[in-house]
């Protein structure tokens, strides 16, 4: 899916055969949902080739997902953009992690780490998790401590201005970086994008959200921090 994706699994008796499963699910869902493949069941429903009620329950999961967060966000996040093709990614990534991580709960997994081009999801605690500097790849902004839960940070250093606001048409310019921490990946994840999506107005919507923390830096390189940021706290 165009990211890495490492997994630590600290419990005795989680095989290599669960991490397989992990990572054939993944594989999965990059055939399934890539925007880049023609054959996948994102571009054929594009296309018209596939309608309801004929798609997958796992991509009109997806789509229904889209549509909140492009509702509850006054049409800032969009999947649909006027002359490009659906491109569900921005949700895609955290549902599918946080889909793998619930497969290693089912096996028993009680104390991991699944880490996904810099989107997390841990269990069984405390792990610490740094926040890259938006402009000095070798730096941290901060780093948080998470027992159970995920987080997910989007920004503009890895692609350049890619997150569009839907409402505009154009790149979202009001944000360096905004990271979310909530009980799922999949809450996070489309919450960190749509918040940079709507720009510095979308710190406030972000943190309104139930379940919601946000740590971001503007555009001014001014920081706004929720008071339940669990930032770690440093030893003596």
């Amino acid at each position: 899916m165009g990211f890495p994706v490492s997994l630590r699994v600290d419990d005795e008796g989680i095989g290599d055969e669960t991490a397989d499963a992990l990572f054939a699910w993944l594989r999965e869902v990059d055939a399934r949902f890539s925007p880049f493949r023609a054959d996948s069941e994102v571009c054929r429903h594009d296309r018209g080739e596939l309608q309801l009620p004929d798609l997958s329950a796992d991509l009109t999961e997806v789509l229904d997902l889209c549509e909140q967060y492009r509702l509850a966000t006054g049409g800032a996040f969009d999947v649909r953009l006027p002359g490009r093709p659906l491109d569900p990614c921005a949700v895609v990534k955290g549902w599918s992690v946080q889909r793998a991580a619930d497969l290693l709960t089912a096996a028993g997994a009680r104390r991991f780490i699944l880490n996904a081009g810099g989107d997390v999801v841990v269990a069984g605690g405390p792990w610490r998790v740094g926040v890259r500097h938006p402009e000095h790849a070798d730096q941290l902004c901060t780093v948080l401590e998470l027992t159970d839960g995920a987080v997910a940070t989007s920004a503009r250093y890895e692609r350049g201005d890619h997150i569009v606001d839907g409402r505009t048409g154009t790149p979202a310019t009001g944000l360096l970086s905004v990271s979310v921490v909530a009980d799922s990946l999949t809450e996070a994840d489309a919450t960190a994008t749509a918040a940079f999506a709507m720009g510095p107005e979308g710190v406030d919507w972000a943190a309104a959200r139930p379940g919601c923390e946000v740590f971001a830096v503007d555009a001014e390189r001014r920081v706004r921090r929720t008071p339940g940021f669990p930032v770690a706290t440093v030893a003596a």
